[in-house]
């Protein structure tokens, strides 16, 4: 059972599955990226066209966004966290390669065995739902990023923070939008959490 690997065979067990259908149009399976015994821990929904083509989670636009609130916001590096998503490869509509869209329901039942034993083998400190499908997910709830960001909740004992997507950031407004200073204001409580100094 996936459940029960460690991490070399969970991630060898990844990168060959076809319990789902997008194992059909995949380039390559995004296993996740950075420090297996991370603190913080950073989930998203799924890998886009940039993920999928060189196998590492948030690279694209989006990802670049969220490596500046690392390394700009939080002072750490990339490879001191831990990157995810929920599921490891590509959602796209219509299984057409051409846009991206969240995973559904039966694609995260298929996949997300492999990120809950991310988390159980990581063991983060602290862990980041970026947008609602991570945060649905995680938090078993129907409740909508706009409620929810900001406020800390749990997963299996662990703190969880859920704050907007970088994608949806830069889909409303990029980098002068009101939301960056709500996504700040979330990983600032991050930081006091793990107990990193904020900038003056």
């Amino acid at each position: 059972m996936v459940l029960e690997l460690d991490w070399h065979s969970l991630q060898k067990e990844a990168q060959s599955c076809r319990k789902c259908r997008l194992c059909e149009t995949r380039r390559t399976v995004v296993f996740g990226e950075g420090d297996p015994a991370a603190r913080l821990m950073f989930i998203g929904e799924g890998p886009g066209k940039t993920e999928d083509e060189t196998g590492r989670p948030f690279v694209g636009r989006a990802g670049e966004l969220l490596t500046r609130i690392i390394e700009n916001g939080m002072g750490l590096s990339r490879s001191q966290v831990y990157i995810a998503n929920i599921v490891k490869c590509r959602p796209t509509v219509e299984q057409k390669g051409f846009r991206d869209r969240p995973p559904d329901p039966e694609e995260t039942a298929a996949c997300s065995p492999y990120l809950l034993r991310q988390i159980e083998l990581i063991r983060p400190e602290v862990i980041v739902t970026l947008g609602n499908p991570s945060t649905r997910f995680l938090l078993n709830t129907s409740l909508g990023i706009t409620k929810l960001r900001g406020q800390w909740a749990d997963f299996r004992g662990t703190p969880v923070m859920p704050t907007y997507h970088p994608s949806y950031v830069l889909r409303n407004g990029g980098e002068k939008s009101p939301l960056r200073r709500d996504v700040w204001e979330d990983i600032q409580k991050v930081m006091q959490k793990l107990g990193l100094p904020l900038p003056s």
